[in-house]
């Protein structure tokens, strides 16, 4: 546990990861009367994450320091969402401070905001000793993204309903080279494009464990985006390479580190990428069993 102090001796924080994941399949297979979609994915985490620093306080006040404030208003950030949310639940008398370390890049497809309220959720729930289950933090998580319950159970798992019907799997945790094109993909208005494909038959995980995987948003932001058919069209000269959630970013698969390294080496200058190792228990729940 990396323990940072703020200030003075007696204001202590801790610095908790908040991982990003991969979808590594997305199927559309509806569009519901309520707007939402029903999906099968799969998700993996990786070693590449956000943190956030939280110092327990005597006012009701949930502060957040951090550079989102200029692009994300108040009213539509999760952090502190989260934290109002839990606070609300429990009644808890206290608060906090929030200090973000942004490391994810933002409409990313890796699940940063998602990740970000989750282990919101997750930390202050240890550190104000508000003691919520499991099931319930994921219940709390679910109103604010369909990612969010993923991030707060920990494991690698096959995802059904909008994404909160869960089961956990083991994949093997390979290594991925992804390529964060520079543009900002909303989920929202991807969901919501009129040629998104909503129709892809359901099949049962053994099925599509056996068979290639693929996204099927990824057509639609290829040919908006042309920074991401660009960095698709070159990675997957190298190796298998999908895109992530609704974009933007784009990996491709690779069995060693090695390998995934040699790709990385001759990444053209004007991209920016990372190597990642695949995980099926995500960070913040070895985090947590360390703190425990």
């Amino acid at each position: 546990m990396t323990k940072l102090t703020q200030n003075s001796a007696t204001q202590t924080t801790y610095r908790w990861p908040a991982p990003a994941k991969l979808n590594l399949f997305l199927h559309i297979n509806r569009r519901r009367d309520d707007g939402y979609h029903e999906l099968q994915t799969l998700f993996q985490f990786i070693d590449k994450c956000d943190y956030l620093e939280f110092k327990i306080t005597d006012s009701t006040d949930i502060i957040l320091h951090s550079d989102l404030n200029k692009v994300v208003a108040t009213s539509d950030n999760l952090i502190l969402k989260a934290a109002k949310l839990l606070q609300s639940e429990t009644c808890y008398q206290g608060g906090a401070e929030i200090w973000l370390d942004k490391q994810l890049p933002m409409g990313g497809g890796l699940g940063g905001g998602s990740s970000d309220a989750a282990t919101t959720l997750v930390a202050l729930n240890a550190l104000w000793k508000t003691n919520l289950s499991q099931n319930k933090l994921a219940a709390l998580g679910l109103q604010l993204g369909a990612d969010v319950p993923v991030f707060i159970r920990g494991f690698a798992a096959f995802a059904e309903g909008v994404g909160e019907h869960l089961q956990p799997v083991e994949l093997k945790e390979k290594f991925y080279l992804i390529i964060v094109p520079e543009v900002h993909v909303s989920t929202a208005e991807i969901f919501n494009a009129p040629n998104l494909p909503r129709d892809t038959k359901k099949y049962s995980l053994d099925n599509l464990l056996q068979n290639p995987w693929k996204n099927d948003c990824q057509n639609l932001v290829i040919n908006k985006h042309p920074q991401v058919a660009k960095a698709l069209d070159w990675l997957i000269e190298y190796a298998p390479s999908r895109m992530t959630g609704t974009g933007a970013c784009v990996f491709a698969e690779f069995e060693n580190k090695q390998q995934a390294d040699t790709v990385m080496a001759a990444l053209p200058t004007d991209f920016y990428g990372f190597v990642a190792q695949g995980l099926n228990q995500s960070p913040l729940s070895v985090y947590l069993a360390d703190l425990n």
